[in-house]
């Protein structure tokens, strides 16, 4: 009686467990929100490789932006001495999954702050393409168009 019930208490915690990983949707729609958190909004050049795969591209209002130009980026933004603070909300349009393929679209709003005031609220329209490493998803291509306020 206790093996089947040791059993069966251990079979509903791995179905428990299973049930509580994050599909590879919610994975990648999660990788988007945490890249633009960690990178756009804390700079944290150190952690690029935790969403962004080596041969990662940018195309952000018809320029290339590949590492290193992100990394000039952020250098030059934790100079600011009074820098704003970036809050990050998407709207996920469509994500698809292909195997250790994605796409997903999505819109890019962003609330600009200093000092506790609102600075500015802007708003993209984007898509990125991902692929699955052994350490998890990674985004390779961002494609960004700002568009005007309405």
């Amino acid at each position: 009686m206790i093996k089947k019930t040791l059993l069966f208490l251990l079979f509903g915690i791995s179905l428990f467990a299973q049930a509580r990983q994050k599909s590879d949707e919610e994975q990648i729609q999660q990788l988007i929100q945490d890249s633009f958190d960690v990178l756009f909004s804390s700079f944290d050049s150190e952690r690029i490789g935790e969403f962004y795969t080596e041969d990662f591209i940018l195309l952000e209002d018809g320029e290339v932006w590949d590492h290193q130009k992100i990394l000039d980026y952020f250098a030059k933004a934790k100079l600011n001495p009074n820098p704003t603070t970036r809050i990050n909300r998407f709207d996920f349009v469509k994500t698809t999954v292909s195997g250790d393929r994605a796409w997903v679209a999505y819109h890019n709003y962003a609330t600009i702050s200093r000092d506790g005031q609102v600075v500015r609220q802007v708003e993209w329209l984007e898509s990125a393409t991902a692929v699955k490493t052994p350490e998890g998803w990674r985004l390779d291509m961002l494609h960004s168009t700002r568009l005007e306020a309405k």
